[in-house]
């Protein structure tokens, strides 16, 4: 440094390492010492550590801090996060908060330590889970004793920028990240290719005709080519390495950076004293080849997260209320997190809609493809409910909000998809374990090595040691798992199933067990009008459009049904339109009764009915059906046959499953009977209806405690608990939030047959993790040994090693290529052997 730098300049700040100006005071007592601070950001900062125990984290860190804000350490904007507007981004419930704040400023983990304990000692806060790897922190508080305010500012006070975890930012984070990464393969291809062009003329002049000067020169050049690569690209495993080292965890790093530093003091003391062999091509072909196989790696992972990162950023920053509506059409764009439950907002083509909410005027057609995996577009008109996150592709319509944002269908589905990915399942820890084993084995392995060969051949001890840690892969142990996960993972999810907890595919691949409910499971839970048996002289669209008349005034799911058949029927909707209803008088439990043209009419039950009628001849009615009569004075004009329908998709479902040799059982709360019925339709021969909850749950206990594996696949709030006590457990997509969010996947699509690809994807995808771990285990035991013989020299070792990691992430994308199922867009609900659950059968 020049000596005319002034002393106290030259000295470091303590907490961030920048130059202390001249003349300062600023100083902190760390370990009874006086350590010197470059500003009262840094020294309050270190103060606020020392005062709360934490002094180990400068004894345990390896790089320096973040730089404090040197004006203004707390800002105050941090309590705008404790206005009641924000208030919906750190959960719904009342005593409880959660959320996952994004850190900035890690650098090891050292700090991860520093920060779970730091806010540990926060009162209120309940437990702090930092995740190095993505930079994550997830924490949950007491509502009452702390706020997010408290949380952010316990960060800033020693030294870490946080803030709401935001896709788009943190996206931005991990685009800076593979640059980065691209940075140094590009120096590390850079260096390889110099280094060779020096090393080349030395291999090709092997029998010792180069003259020693010019032998000399090449190894000095090669060594200054190969510093690059060493102090820039290769620093990721040296940190990593360290790091596993401080944590007692031995991981693949390890015997890459000692593989890596070996061979390169190696070179250096071969080309100080002349003697012996350099491996400076052998180093940065190894670097090259490493980081390319990491940024191969690091591409499928981005790639797996796109579909998740695509669903973040779905919903729309705002929204074009119409505050007065229907008197006044007039909008404003107000922010969408504004927005209240009865709000009515213009969606415009091309705009996503911003909550939940009901069409009060327009026909469109809407693009669901975000959250059911479906690509063609589906028609609505007004009456339909429209889920947030769905895109209005062709009219512009009026909508009614039913949910807010904060509580809208992809609200729910992002804290699924927020919560999915944090655990790794049981394949995948048994790798990782595996993968630590062998790296302690491996270590003490070289050893022996080197040890042997110096009493063999002193002059290849060194060589053929470094060979050994170079040449095995760990990295293709421990990629055999995570890799092939986060594929099937993707490509699940693209075809809308959302994998939430970490066991799924490995349960539901093992699954003695399928489970089902009926009532939104195997069928659609909407009864549909499915027959129409004249009583009278009259046509069957006239007796439709009469009790459409009748029904229009109810919100009963039967009369919905009348209505909606009605308004499908070309020839109810166009004849005798001048039809009205007088005197309507609603019967709690039995019908409807009106005046048409002055004639009484009864629509319900049919003891209600015959009241009016009297008693008449009947047709006999449909087994598994609910019938309703319409009749006025002395006659029965019809019977309108209604039956809850069937999915599409169910039959085919339950046989592939069948076929598969697993048990499929219908668990269902409506009557025997109707349970009966369906499961005959179906072809299930272990039916159990008019189930409570409980009883549901200690059936599924009763299963596993003789062994069974539990899939179960429900819809409703009532199947809440036995959805989280099964083994692996699916929520339809369209069924309610509480099931959804006790279920460890949810079928977006709404598709049954989604459980089957499911299936399939998940045999294959253990079919290739199999295939991955075989390959690892033998390339091992065929590389490490040929190695130790002195067969490979360092720089065929490099490329054995890089090249197996790239196999194993190559055979993992192999499961991107699965079909897409498809939706019966086009096929009707088939209501002929179904029948309606108990709760609507009656009149109420």
């Amino acid at each position: 440094m020049n000596a005319s730098i002034p002393k106290q300049l030259s000295m470091a700040c303590y907490h961030c390492g920048l130059p202390v100006p001249e003349n300062s005071d600023w100083s902190t007592s760390i370990e009874g010492a006086m350590r010197p601070m470059c500003c009262p950001g840094c020294q309050a900062v270190a103060q606020c550590i020392v005062d709360n125990g934490f002094t180990d984290y400068y004894r345990d860190r390896i790089g320096y801090a973040s730089t404090a804000d040197q004006n203004n350490v707390i800002p105050p904007e941090l309590a705008l996060y404790d206005t009641k507007e924000n208030a919906a981004q750190f959960g719904n419930q009342k005593d409880t908060g959660e959320a996952l704040f994004s850190i900035e400023g890690i650098r090891c983990a050292a700090c991860v330590w520093l920060i779970e304990r730091r806010l540990a000692r926060l009162p209120g806060v309940r437990s702090a889970d930092m995740n190095y790897a993505t930079g994550r922190l997830s924490v949950c508080w007491d509502r009452a004793v702390c706020k997010p305010s408290d949380i952010l500012k316990t960060l800033r006070e020693i030294g870490y920028s946080a803030y709401p975890f935001d896709a788009a930012r943190h996206g931005e984070q991990l685009e800076q990240a593979r640059k980065k990464m691209f940075r140094r393969l590009f120096i590390a291809g850079l260096s390889m290719m110099q280094v060779m062009m020096y090393a080349l003329p030395v291999y090709m002049a092997g029998d010792g005709t180069m003259d020693p000067d010019m032998t000399k020169l090449m190894r000095w050049a090669g060594l200054l080519l190969t510093l690059p690569a060493m102090v820039y690209s290769a620093q990721p495993f040296f940190s990593g390495a360290w790091i596993n080292v401080k944590n007692r965890m031995l991981g693949m790093d390890v015997p890459v950076a000692i593989g890596i530093g070996a061979a390169f003091v190696g070179s250096v003391v071969a080309t100080v004293t002349s003697r012996g062999e350099v491996y400076f091509d052998s180093i940065t072909m190894f670097i090259f080849l490493l980081l390319c196989s990491r940024y191969l790696e690091l591409g499928a992972r981005r790639k797996a997260a796109a579909a998740l990162d695509k669903l973040q950023h779905v919903l729309p920053a705002s929204a074009t209320r119409m505050a007065d509506y229907p008197t006044n059409r007039t909008t404003e764009m107000i922010s969408a997190t504004r927005l209240l439950r009865g709000d009515v907002i213009l969606v415009k083509p091309g705009e996503a809609f911003a909550a939940d909410g009901v069409i009060l005027e327009g026909d469109t057609a809407i693009d669901l493809s975000i959250l059911s995996g479906e690509s063609q577009a589906v028609n609505m008109t007004a009456g339909a409910t429209v889920p947030g996150g769905a895109m209005n592709v062709t009219q512009p319509v009026v909508l009614r909000v039913t949910q807010p944002p904060g509580e809208s269908t992809l609200s729910v589905l992002m804290k699924l998809v927020l919560q999915a990915g944090q655990a790794k399942p049981k394949i995948a820890l048994w790798a990782d374990k595996v993968a630590s084993r062998f790296v302690t084995i491996l270590l003490v392995f070289a050893l022996g090595v080197f040890i042997t060969w110096h009493f063999i051949d002193p002059s290849r001890a060194w060589a053929i040691a470094i060979a050994v840690l170079v040449v095995s892969c760990p990295c293709a142990l421990s990629l055999a798992t995570p890799t092939v996960l986060a594929a099937a993972t993707n490509r699940l999810l693209q075809q809308g199933v959302l994998v939430v907890q970490p066991h799924v595919l490995e349960t539901f691949h093992q699954a003695t067990h399928i489970i089902f409910d009926k009532t939104g499971t195997l069928t659609v839970g909407k009864p549909v009008v499915s027959h129409i048996e004249p009583l009278d002289n009259l046509a069957a669209s006239h007796c439709l459009r009469l009790a459409a008349m009748l029904a229009a005034s109810s919100n009963h799911p039967l009369s919905r049904a009348l209505v909606a058949a009605a308004d499908k029927d070309t020839e109810a909707s166009n004849n005798d339109s001048d039809l009205t209803c007088q005197n309507l008088r609603h019967l709690v439990g039995q019908g409807l009764e009106a005046s048409i043209h002055g004639k009484c009419y009864r629509i319900g039950s049919l003891d209600f009915v015959q009241e009016l009628t009297g008693s008449a001849t009947l047709a006999p009615e449909i087994p598994g059906f609910v019938s309703v009569y319409l009749g006025t004075s002395d006659v029965l004009v019809a019977r309108f046959d209604l039956a809850d329908g069937l999915r599409v998709d169910a039959k085919h479902t339950v046989n592939y499953f069948q076929n598969k040799g697993k048990a499929v059982v219908l668990l269902s709360g409506d009557s025997r009977s109707v349970s009966q019925h369906i499961a005959n339709e179906l072809g299930i021969t272990v039916v159990l209806g008019q189930q409570l909850p409980d009883q549901k749950l200690s059936y599924v206990q009763k299963l596993q405690r003789d062994g069974a594996v539990v899939a179960m696949v429900g819809d409703g709030i009532n199947d809440a608990a036995v959805l989280s006590a099964a083994d692996v457990s699916f929520a339809m997509g369209d069924g309610s939030a509480l099931a959804q969010t006790y279920a460890d996947c949810v079928l977006l699509s709404g598709q049954l047959k989604s459980l089957t690809v499911l299936n399939d994807i998940a045999a294959k995808t253990f079919a290739i993790i199999r295939q991955n771990l075989l390959w690892a285990v033998l390339y091992n035991l065929i590389a490490i040994p040929t190695a130790a013989f002195g067969l490979l020299n360092p720089w065929m070792s490099g490329i054995g090693m890089s090249l197996s990691s790239v196999v194993v992430i190559i055979n993992a994308l192999r499961l991107q290529r699965v079909p897409r199922i498809r939706k019966h867009l086009n096929q009707r609900p088939q209501p002929s052997a179904d029948a309606i659950p108990e709760s609507l059968r009656t009149w109420r």
